[in-house]
């Protein structure tokens, strides 16, 4: 695993999200009530809604767009609805979030 330090966890609200550009695109992490931290693409696979700018509940996130849910855990879409988005390690090290870029080619962008 390739681990690089993205921002600490307070960075993150509670039941929200930021998002890292990436040579690969944009990366969507989300912070759950329990403290939590998922990484997942940030765009949904419906309509290529931003999902960190989506309803974080439990864990999963609903997109913005048109209520689609996704679980964090998996990436895969709740109820009904049929797709998967891609998901990626994290890890939470002294209140600093880390993401494994594995998956990922190399270089971040920006935060």
């Amino acid at each position: 695993m390739n681990w690089i330090d993205i921002c600490s966890v307070t960075d993150i609200p509670l039941r929200g999200a930021r998002f890292v550009k990436t040579a690969v695109g944009c990366v969507a992490v989300f912070r759950t009530d329990n403290n939590e931290v998922f990484a997942t693409s940030d765009r949904c696979p419906h309509k290529g809604g931003p999902l960190s700018e989506g309803i974080v509940h439990g864990k999963a996130v609903t997109c913005p767009l048109h209520n689609w849910v996704f679980s964090l855990e998996t990436g895969k879409a709740q109820g009904a609805d049929v797709g998967q988005i891609a998901t990626f390690a994290t890890q939470i090290i002294e209140d600093r979030v880390l993401l494994d870029t594995s998956e990922l080619t190399t270089g971040v962008a920006a935060e």
